[in-house]
């Protein structure tokens, strides 16, 4: 079948989704959308494009379905299991790079690998040692396949544990933790990310409220981490009471999405 029919029909398919039908035979051709339009004549193998449109169609992310993903400009392996790296988290890692570039951080910790990018980066750019830990034994294999493919496996421990199982003390901790609450409806291709990555329980910030202790614990300089949009009242009024210093962030939309916390030992 040639590329404009193939097309054709993936559009009459996907209906809303045009642009991701047309993106999926993008990636299957491993070719840019003016390669497709120049070529448009030429012969594919349309029931293996379909068979990937359906895996879409039926609520697989494109992440899982091409096993890889784009971050900070980097491109990492990604496998379903995992959370998929979003465009949200590089308003935290700018500033962590920012902070980490002003201070002096002997031990720094992020709670919740997922596929690693924020420690590899920070590593990769900084050439800083970091530990990494994660609940989810598929994430720390794949965060340590993608710290090595960006060769900074040196520079990165990950573990396989919940973070309030570590002892040590740290600099600086940060997290992208899960943060949305239990009953939020969500779209059937986030859905097939792992729930222990994505709900923080009843209100949706108690996981962040534990870090923040946890933090304290931990004598913590700094603390900087992913929040919901509609959070940054009742963390701004938890980190205060906590004794923190609190500058938030926000995107270009002008939601809240992360902020890094300044402790102030007594």
């Amino acid at each position: 079948m040639k590329i404009k029919k193939a097309l054709k029909i993936a559009r009459e398919k996907c209906a809303k989704y045009e642009n991701e039908a047309l993106f999926i035979l993008c990636e299957h051709l491993k070719v840019n959308r003016t390669w497709l339009f120049l070529n448009e004549e030429l012969e594919i193998n349309e029931e293996a494009y379909f068979r990937l449109l359906e895996r879409f169609l039926s609520g697989e992310p494109f992440e899982y379905i091409f096993e890889k993903a784009d971050f900070f400009g980097l491109e990492f392996k990604i496998k379903e299991g995992v959370l998929i790296p979003r465009y949200d988290s590089e308003i935290l890692l700018c500033q962590l790079i920012k902070l980490c570039k002003k201070e002096k951080f002997e031990k720094i910790l992020e709670i919740g690998s997922g596929s690693g990018i924020l420690s590899i980066v920070l590593a990769k750019i900084l050439n800083i040692k970091i530990i990494s830990c994660d609940i989810n034994e598929n994430a720390i294999k794949l965060s340590k396949e993608n710290a090595k493919i960006h060769g900074v496996e040196n520079l990165i421990k990950f573990i396989h544990c919940d973070f309030k199982e570590i002892y040590d003390n740290f600099d600086l901790i940060f997290s992208n933790p899960p943060y949305i609450k239990n009953d939020y409806p969500l779209d059937i291709w986030v859905r097939k990310e792992p729930e222990n990555a994505l709900f923080g329980g009843e209100k949706g910030y108690e996981i962040l409220e534990q870090i923040i202790n946890f933090s304290i614990e931990k004598k913590v300089k700094f603390l900087a981490c992913e929040f919901g949009y509609d959070q940054k009242n009742i963390l701004e009024k938890v980190l205060k009471e906590k004794s923190f210093t609190t500058d938030f962030l926000t995107d270009e939309n002008g939601f809240d999405r992360a902020f890094v916390a300044k402790f102030n030992a007594s």
